[in-house]
């Protein structure tokens, strides 16, 4: 078990010599979440910038709070958030309209709105069979499904034991895209696709 935050020695506690590989540390730690496209466990970091994972915490820990401002610096544009079991860094909410505008305007290959809808169905109701998805939607989402899967936002999860079909779930990539740490986070599903209580279910993602 990891040792409690508390009895890590804080920065102004560390000698010169010490300070210096704190730095260091702190800027490789920061180097690999710049370049990464998938969110990075601790455990990971450690292994990649070769320090125990509970120093690497208290690195993460620092480094957000750098980039939100902390002791009186700047706030930068991005922040960095604990996202699907990991950590990674991400723009602002308050600059997405601008991030949009750059994404959509330079972006060759967006999911379209179909895809898009198809993903959300899934993502409340996994483990779901495409014919559910295909009654929400009222089309049939054969190949949207199999376009997901190929993107790395769907994988299949075994098969329903009554009908034998394939059943979808959503991947951590998803999360990790909507900026999530889990299913629980995503809103209500309701005022976003009306009757689909007509199958039964809830209202929430099952977690």
């Amino acid at each position: 078990m990891s040792e409690p935050r508390s009895h890590y020695p804080a920065l102004e506690e560390l000698d010169s010599d010490q300070l210096v590989s704190h730095e260091e540390y702190l800027a490789a730690v920061e180097a690999v979440l710049m370049v990464t496209e998938e969110s990075v466990t601790p455990a990971e970091l450690a292994a990649a910038v070769d320090v125990p994972e509970h120093q690497v915490v208290v690195l993460l820990d620092q480094l957000r709070a750098e980039a939100d401002g902390a002791a009186g610096g700047r706030q930068r544009g991005y922040e960095l958030r604990e996202v699907a079991g990991g950590w990674r860094y991400y723009s602002r909410a308050r600059y997405a309209e601008q991030v949009s505008a750059f994404v959509l305007g330079t972006q060759t290959s967006r999911l379209s709105a179909a895809a898009l809808e198809t993903l959300a169905v899934i993502a409340y109701r996994q483990p779901v069979a495409r014919s559910a998805v295909s009654a929400i939607r009222g089309v049939n989402v054969d190949g949207v499904v199999r376009t997901l899967v190929q993107r790395g936002l769907l994988d299949t999860a075994g098969h329903d034991p009554v009908t034998g079909a394939t059943l979808y779930v959503t991947t951590s990539q998803l999360l990790e895209r909507l900026g999530l740490d889990s299913l629980a986070d995503l809103p209500q599903l309701s005022p976003h696709l009306p009757g689909v209580e007509d199958l039964g279910e809830n209202d929430h993602p099952a977690v």
